[in-house]
């Protein structure tokens, strides 16, 4: 832990008391429902992904295709249909709406010479309006923003081994980007054509293209982990990308979809909206086997994603989702693998990720997650990992280490609101690291982050 952590707290405050004043305000704007009762294994046994209504679902004149639509996680990926979304809704006229929205406010502290400490606030806020489309159809209209290009300043907050995207002209390494203002805005269209098949097309200029898991933003398995996982652009990291079209049908419990997209990771420039050519694609096929199970295998070429990485990436992916109501809440695990070919330098890099939240009672719940990934983008173009300096003249850039992270949490939730439900949680993360790189990150690196969680409440 870093000395200066108390110090550092104190004259932090009053940023702060400004920055819990406002989210909190944010939140508990969206519509008061009542005090939500436990949670109950009422959906649907079969996992069927032609439209099933989750529970909690309030809707108007809903339609399969209606409910495929109103299922969706971000862009066309999908958690588990067990899974009860943490979503509010209502209706205006024939028009079905939702609402969900989380943010969680962080004190994290980064160990070793290469950690630092940091107080931010990662958030996000969406909404959809689905309205039927003739007999057959259903349409919606999606909007997701995120105030984190002012809550997490300096461009990155410290997250050790972490590396992607740029910041002041310069790779980010050993920290997470925040996500742009507008993090998703799509149109979808679903057309059923027959008894158990729905065929939807979906237009976003800022969207999910059909590549990876859920995005762990809006994953079940990691709601209560405010960090990213440092495999993150192994695996889902396209869900934040430009001008997205996708196709897919849906047949009974397999839904096949193919996309095309812009391929270079959002820029610096993180309020505004960024263009470009489709020049990138991606294909994905799930499996619902049952409602408890959701698995997903997807694979893409990436155009240039990175700014300062050389060629495209090909970018495989599968998943395996597992959901299961419990009395306090319902219990979500995540098994995912993601590989990155890069088309230049000809090297395969893997990563693996094991992720579960477990509601022990209703209010509270033990998380975890545990990670190994090969990372290149940790030392610059002078570093040829040698323990005694390590740095060294024309040495290239690209040195890879399989890096392990290990993390385990706690959430304790508060009736502090009705409209919104708030916890207050912590969790550590231990890592494993290559003797080479020992001097740069401690013998024993790890990370902690305490936080309070807010999230609307969801609709009875």
């Amino acid at each position: 832990m870093n000395p200066e952590f108390f110090p550092s707290v104190i004259r932090a405050g009053r940023r702060r008391r400004l920055l819990v004043a406002f989210l909190s305000a944010a939140l508990a704007a969206g519509p008061i429902a009542a005090q939500s009762e436990p949670q109950t294994d009422s959906a649907s046994e079969d996992g069927s992904a032609a439209g099933h209504a989750r529970s909690g679902m309030n809707m108007v004149d809903m339609t399969p295709p209606g409910m495929l639509l109103m299922n969706l996680a971000s862009g066309t990926s999908e958690n588990a249909a067990a899974w009860p979304m943490p979503m509010i809704t209502a209706h205006f006229g024939a028009w079905n709406a939702m609402f969900m929205g989380q943010g969680f406010l962080i004190d994290t502290q980064q160990s070793g010479p290469r950690g630092a400490d940091k107080f931010y606030s990662s958030n996000w806020l969406m909404g959809s309006l689905e309205h039927r489309a003739g007999v057959h159809g259903a349409f919606e209209a999606e909007l997701m923003l995120s105030l984190e290009p002012a809550t997490v300043t300096g461009e990155r907050y410290p997250l050790l081994f972490q590396t992607g995207e740029t910041a002041y002209g310069k790779p980010i390494v050993d920290g997470q980007h925040p996500h742009n203002l507008i993090m998703s805005l799509g149109f979808h269209y679903a057309y059923q054509l027959g008894e158990d098949t729905i065929v939807d097309a979906y237009f976003a200029p800022v969207g999910d293209p059909a590549l990876g898991p859920v995005a762990f933003p809006h994953r079940a398995s990691a709601l209560e982990l405010p960090q990213a996982p440092i495999s993150h652009h192994w695996q889902d990291a396209t869900h934040i990308s430009d001008e997205v079209v996708t196709v897919g049908i849906s047949h009974k419990k397999v839904r096949v979809e193919a996309s095309g997209f812009y391929g270079s990771e959002p820029g610096e420039n993180r309020w505004v909206i960024q263009t470009g050519p489709i020049n990138s694609w991606a294909a994905r096929v799930w499996f619902f086997p049952t409602k408890h199970w959701a698995a997903q295998v997807s694979a893409g070429r990436i155009a240039h994603p990175e700014v300062f990485e050389a060629g495209d990436q090909v970018r495989t992916t599968a998943s395996l989702q597992y959901i299961k109501a419990r009395t306090g809440g319902s219990w979500a695990s995540t098994f995912a693998w993601g590989r990155n070919h890069n088309t230049a330098t000809f090297r395969n890099l893997n990563s693996y990720l094991v992720e579960t939240v477990l509601p022990v009672t209703r209010r509270n719940f033990l998380t975890g997650r545990a990670e190994l990934v090969d990372k290149d983008e940790l030392f610059d173009d002078q570093f040829d990992g040698q323990p005694d300096g390590g740095y060294r003249p024309g040495v290239r850039y690209g040195s890879t280490f399989r890096i392990g992270a290990y993390t385990a949490g706690y959430t304790r939730d508060l009736a502090l609101f009705r409209s919104v439900e708030t916890g207050i949680g912590a969790n550590l993360s231990i890592y494993s690291v290559p003797e080479a790189i020992r001097p740069y990150y401690g013998n024993r690196p790890m990370g902690a982050n305490m936080f309070i969680r807010l999230r609307l409440r969801p609709s009875e």
